[in-house]
């Protein structure tokens, strides 16, 4: 007695009999006889993979089938294979793989040299812009580096630092490749140092906020010689600044605010030339004092101004009194001036009073008013 199986096209049939393959059958219709306990594994030829415990078995065993119904994809310690359905990039297979695919026909596969680290432009693109619209599966195995205007990039390959990279796309095999990339800006940035807190010489504690403009000279230099030269320009910032205001009192910082400028710049713009690196320009953009050391200086700042005032009003009050004394010397040796004298205070009463009657004479109202005795 016989049972039939029917296998439509894109499909083949593993015949098992007593626990192994042992035929292969395409589409149509097959009899099986029912005493010889033969089994049919139903396999899609649609480009999938092959498990990995049947694809040793055929590559072992029935090499044959595998050439006639398979893709075979092995590659070296130093290859990778780019996997195509129909001509779109699916998959990148790392290095030292074996794979089998059901093949539908639609399945092809390039092998890649990685010991040349650059990714071919269209392996690039397919993977950066796949045409399917979904992700190329082991897409990691690249690192893209996307260069903008007015930037370069750094790249160093097995620690070795490559030259720059002009603006635009390019594309590095990560799998046997130790890949770093840096995307350099090249025009004048801001740094901001905040938040530092500083004992001055005197041990008063100080805030301050520090801003600096800088830039790259040479990028290659910078980057050959220092892991991080933001970090390091950060770091020379704040060790300069605090040996600006460490090894000062706060009076001498408040009388000349400009030195921790001054003393900052010349610092640091000597420690960075040699890395590539240039400060433009740098100052500081605030000294918070503790809230104490506030109260004290606004009363100290207070008593100042207070003695200046008094000191100027003890001034105008001797010139005033010396004045006085002058007019009085001019007075007393000359009768002109005297009555001048007079005439003006009398101008000065006369102001204030609505109606005035005399009786007597003028003279009788000047001797009223004003007398002198010799």
């Amino acid at each position: 007695m016989n049972k039939k199986i029917t296998l439509r096209k894109g499909q083949v049939g593993l015949l098992v009999k007593a626990g192994d393959y042992t035929d292969i059958l395409e589409a149509g219709e097959h009899r099986l006889s029912w005493f010889g306990k033969q089994e049919v594994t139903i396999v899609e030829l649609n480009g999938s993979d092959v498990a990995a415990e049947l694809a040793n078995y055929l590559r072992r065993f029935r090499p044959e089938w595998v050439e006639a119904y398979c893709l075979s994809v092995d590659t070296t310690g130093h290859e990778v294979a780019a996997l195509y359905r129909d001509s779109i990039l699916v998959e990148i297979i790392p290095p030292a793989s074996r794979r089998l695919f059901w093949q539908d026909g639609s399945l092809s596969v390039v092998l890649i040299d990685t010991r040349d680290v650059r990714v071919p432009e269209s392996i690039m693109n397919a993977v950066l812009q796949p045409r399917s619209g979904a992700a190329v599966k082991g897409r990691d195995a690249i690192l893209a580096v996307n260069v903008a205007a007015w930037h370069v990039g750094v790249v160093k390959i097995d620690g070795v630092t490559q030259p720059l990279l002009p603006p635009g796309l390019s594309a590095y095999w990560k799998v046997n490749h130790l890949v770093d990339a840096d995307v350099v800006d090249t025009r004048l940035q801001l740094m901001e140092v905040s938040g530092q807190e500083i004992l001055t010489k005197d041990k008063v504690n100080l805030r301050i906020n520090l801003g600096a403009n800088w830039q790259y000279s040479d990028v290659l230099q910078a980057f050959s010689q220092l892991t991080k030269p933001l970090d390091h320009l950060y770091r020379e910032l704040q060790f300069a600044l605090r040996e600006a205001v460490g090894t000062r009192t706060l009076d001498e910082l408040l009388e000349d605010k400009q030195i921790i400028d001054e003393v900052v710049s010349a610092q640091v713009k000597t420690r960075m030339a040699p890395f590539g690196m240039e400060v433009a320009s740098l100052g500081v953009r605030d000294i918070v004092l503790p809230g104490d050391m506030k109260t004290i200086l606004a009363k100290l700042v207070e008593a100042e101004k207070s003695a200046q005032a008094n000191v100027i009003r003890r001034r105008e009050e001797t010139a005033a009194t010396r004045s006085l004394l002058n007019t009085a010397k001019v007075m007393e040796n000359n009768p002109v001036a005297l009555r001048l004298k007079e005439l003006e205070t009398l101008e000065k009463v006369a102001e204030r009073i609505d109606k005035i009657s005399v009786f007597g004479g003028l003279d009788n109202v000047l001797n009223g008013l004003v007398s002198i005795k010799g």
